[in-house]
């Protein structure tokens, strides 16, 4: 399934509309700096690999935006250590 990533600048959230619930990413810019503070994927919709594509997402963003990421997100701190690549 494809699904579509929206920034939601009013909530400082990556969202995606699952239908009945949504999963995010939590965020905070301050001048040239994203932190980003805490991924949520409803349960019912866990295992599907939604918060890894979020989190390939935010720190692709934060790479294409020249921010550098500040990763304090337990979920995304696991993501950045399987997946070398992507080190802060």
């Amino acid at each position: 399934m494809e699904y579509e990533i929206v920034n939601n600048k009013d909530q400082n959230r990556f969202e995606i509309d699952l239908g009945d619930s949504t999963a995010f990413v939590v965020y905070r810019i301050e001048e040239n700096q994203i932190a980003f503070l805490h991924t949520e994927v409803p349960p019912q919709h866990g295992g599907k690999g939604i918060a890894a594509l979020l989190a390939k997402h935010v720190l692709d963003y934060a790479k294409a935006q020249n921010l550098q990421p500040l990763v304090l997100c337990p979920y995304i701190k696991v993501f950045v250590k399987r997946h070398p690549e992507y080190a802060v």
